[in-house]
């Protein structure tokens, strides 16, 4: 019986463990995964190369220094700032940022 209890215990707090993970905040400026730092069609402004990306199947992303991580969730709203300083709230799991919140920078 000690052992079932302890085991269960075990059990309950790895399931509580996603519900535990803290929101992050990062700023950066709203790119694309390929692109990175570096936008590579000419003529175009970051922004449209950003959204050109995205519909040939590069994901949104946050360009934070040197490092890049890809966004998930909020799509419109990240697009609509694609190129631009923001700061982003979210759930950060490796390189990835689940957004709940994304705002332009002052």
């Amino acid at each position: 019986m000690k052992r079932m209890l302890a085991c269960l215990m075990i059990l309950t707090a790895l399931c509580t463990i996603p519900a535990m993970a803290a929101s992050t905040t990062l700023a950066g400026v709203i790119t694309d995964d390929m692109c990175g730092k570096k936008h590579m069609i000419e003529g175009k402004s970051d922004a449209e190369c950003i959204r050109e990306c995205v519909k040939s199947g590069a994901k949104y992303a946050l360009l934070v220094g040197d490092k890049v991580y890809v966004l998930a969730g909020k799509t419109s709203e990240v697009d609509a700032l694609a190129g631009k300083k923001v700061t982003v709230t979210g759930e950060l799991n490796n390189k990835t940022l689940t957004v709940s919140s994304v705002k332009a920078a002052k």
